[in-house]
């Protein structure tokens, strides 16, 4: 892994000497995730390379304050350890123009009973105090995720599974509508820190415990409303080519070729909410493509060609539809080779540095 590390650093370390003298405009129409620094080697003049507005991370809540702080709406409590790679990629950020997006997740064993991190907290107002510690931390960052697929359950618990149908017992409702929870008392709170704070809620993906659309549908607050939030966010995964005038899956999933139909499931669901609510913009955080062979985390891989092919059209979607408000890669490089072969291939990049025809596709898309 060292070894790989420190090839790919050095290719990187001279492929950012010599950029394109016509770099990509950044726009946030496209978002990626990956490392802010390799080998010592900012990764900041390739995202501004291929155009990126937006860069994505995560912040855990339970390894953020593992003990409970005496003030927790102050990121100064003693109790907080905040990650220093945020503030690093914030800086970084700052001189190419990328903003950077915050995913708040995990709860800590003082907050959810002793549980693991994927567990609800037992008091939404909890994790609303550490949303405006973070927001209060990092001023400059104005994109926030709540929770990270929540419709799976090794991600949010409890969940119990929709069976493939609507969620119709209170049992199966219980998980979506404590995320209903945490989402609204998280809105509220990063709100009154900052009105320019963009609240990231649903976070669905195309399968799950409960599938996106059946989500949709049991999102709901004690009063029987949605919860609050200014972008829907959603990661699109697929073996299908981008194209909205497919067929839909049905079933209650929703792929990239289905954003137009849970756009329409998302306007039913919110329709009696106040104007600045009921019609939401789609925020993709994570859609990716594995290349080459079988792997560990994806049940499908593409040939480079395809996943080239497919993120431009996706990209020519994002741009075209406003309903998407951006459109975020997950990731810049291929994962770490592993003794069984089956590592993901999901980068633009390889691991030797060389870039796939992904990367022209990203960056001219």
């Amino acid at each position: 892994m060292r070894r790989v590390i420190l090839v790919a650093a050095a290719a990187l370390a001279v492929a950012a000497t010599a950029m394109p003298a016509q770099a990509a405009p950044v726009t946030i129409k496209k978002g990626i995730w990956g490392p802010v620094t390799l080998g010592g080697v900012s990764q900041f003049p390739v995202y501004a390379d291929l155009g990126v507005g937006i860069f994505h991370m995560a912040v855990r809540w339970d390894q953020v304050a593992p003990a409970r702080p005496a003030d927790p709406s102050d990121p100064a409590d003693p109790a907080y350890a905040w990650p220093p790679e945020v503030d690093q990629a914030i800086q970084e950020a700052g001189r190419y123009g990328i903003r950077v997006s915050v995913m708040l997740v995990g709860s800590p064993p003082w907050a959810n009973g002793g549980r693991a991190w994927n567990w609800a907290p037992r008091r939404p107002a909890d994790f609303a105090a550490f949303a405006t510690a973070a927001s209060r931390r990092w001023p400059a960052v104005r994109h926030w995720l709540v929770w990270g697929e929540p419709t799976k359950a090794s991600n949010w618990q409890p969940l119990v599974s929709d069976r493939g149908r609507p969620l119709r017992t209170a049992r199966q409702r219980r998980g979506p509508r404590l995320y209903a929870r945490v989402l609204d008392a998280a809105y509220a709170a990063l709100k009154r820190v900052a009105r320019r704070n963009l609240v990231i809620g649903g976070n669905t993906y195309t399968v799950g415990t409960v599938r996106p659309l059946h989500f949709i549908r049991a999102l709901r607050l004690p009063n029987g409303r949605p919860p609050r939030m200014d972008l829907w966010g959603h990661n699109p995964f697929s073996l299908r080519r981008p194209d909205l005038s497919a067929r839909p899956l049905g079933s209650g999933y929703a792929d990239f070729s289905d954003l137009d139909t849970l756009a329409a499931k998302l306007d039913r669901a919110r329709r009696r909410m106040p104007p600045s609510q009921r019609r939401l913009r789609i925020f993709i955080s994570e859609y990716s493509l594995p290349t080459g062979h079988p792997n560990v985390e994806f049940n499908f891989y593409v040939s480079e060609q395809r996943q080239a092919d497919w993120i431009a059209r996706a990209l020519r979607i994002a741009r075209s539809w406003r309903r998407i408000y951006s459109f975020g890669y997950l990731g810049l490089y291929d994962d770490p080779e592993r003794a069984d072969g089956r590592q993901v291939e999901r980068g633009l990049i390889r691991r030797d540095g060389t870039r796939k025809p992904a990367y022209r596709a990203y960056r001219d898309g």
